[in-house]
């Protein structure tokens, strides 16, 4: 399901590091498990906060994504609150609250495997068009003038 949720062949090492799966990728929603290893835990012996906040930023994204596959997004602001311990097997949920067509608007909830709540984000992407970077690290800025669109 990774292929149709990312497109264009991409693969993000971190994602596939962390062992997501993603479960769920139609109509504004998306839905990833995810069991920490152990150096995903933090001195606690509790999944990492930096784990949780990747969980829940790409069960976003994924959620915004699905409207509208063929566009990537990057995040513009997530905020995130923990509630409590997150232990064993969990789950993401994310969902598209609102769109435009420049930007998505999206929260995720992480539930434990009793169906607690860990912790919850909102967060906000814009979407912007895939384009082919070969070997170098960034696209050039494409301008014929001076007048640069900001969308």
């Amino acid at each position: 399901m990774w292929d149709k949720a990312v497109g264009f062949g991409v693969e993000i090492p971190f994602v596939k590091h962390l062992g997501f799966e993603l479960t769920q990728f139609a109509g504004g929603h998306s839905e990833i498990a995810y069991t920490a290893k152990p150096e995903h835990l933090n001195s606690f012996s509790v999944t990492h906060g930096g784990a949780l906040m990747t969980l829940l930023d790409v069960s976003m994204a994924t959620a915004a994504r699905s409207e509208i596959p063929d566009m990537g997004v990057v995040t513009i602001e997530m905020k995130t609150s923990f509630m409590q311990p997150a232990l064993g097997p969990l789950v993401a949920k994310g969902e598209l609250i609102h769109r435009t067509v420049t930007m998505a608007f999206t929260q995720s909830t992480v539930f434990d495997a009793a169906g607690r709540k860990c912790a919850h984000a909102t967060g906000t992407f814009k979407f912007v068009k895939r384009l082919p970077t070969g070997t170098k690290t960034s696209n050039p800025l494409n301008t014929s003038s001076s007048n640069i669109p900001t969308d």
